[in-house]
């Protein structure tokens, strides 16, 4: 049996709440018995499409993310509303930010992208049949949506030009996925 090394919460408290993130303070009781902090950062989970094409290409976006300053090609995402169930998520996301519905969704897995400081857990799903629709966009968001072959935008993320985590895992889940190696 796995050692126990979990710690215990002496005493948590909300330092930062804000619309979309809560960062907290915690102090724990550490296996040892020594007390140490944590901050951390809560959040209420989100989703990621990949929306793969008959012809095997993919949907990306390009927007700016204002903590890197800089523009980044990312899977279509978006966080949960609360009651929301994680498919009606990515449905309403992949239709706000792309523009496309699908008629096939298969959710793939749960990812948790930063478990040293974020609670965060994202769903991915797959989307094929896909379908334009248009779409007005969302308020205040800025995305100009880019479909290349998958082999593409696995090569701009081997040479460092798709850098967002939860994208490069989607591409290459994606990757299996064709080449017949994952269900």
């Amino acid at each position: 049996m796995p050692a126990d090394y979990t710690e215990q919460t002496l005493s948590s408290r909300v330092a930062h709440q804000g619309k979309l993130l809560t960062l907290k303070d915690d102090e724990v009781r550490l296996p040892d018995g020594r007390s140490a902090r944590r901050e951390y950062v809560l959040h209420q989970g989100a989703v990621m499409v990949i929306p793969l094409f008959e012809d095997g290409s993919v949907l990306l976006e390009r927007q700016y993310r204002y903590a890197l300053r800089d523009h980044f090609l990312e899977l279509p995402a978006g966080k949960i509303d609360p009651g929301e169930a994680p498919l009606a998520t990515a449905q309403r996301e992949l239709l706000e930010e792309t523009g496309y519905r699908a008629r096939e969704w298969r959710h793939l897995i749960t990812l948790h992208p930063c478990v040293g400081y974020c609670n965060e857990k994202v769903e991915l799903y797959l989307a094929r049949q896909l379908t334009h629709e248009g779409h007005a966009g969302e308020d205040g968001e800025f995305i100009e949506c880019i479909r290349m072959s998958l082999p593409e935008a696995l090569e701009r993320s081997r040479r460092g030009e798709i850098t967002e985590a939860k994208t490069i895992v989607g591409l290459l889940w994606a990757e299996k996925l064709q080449a017949g190696q994952w269900e």
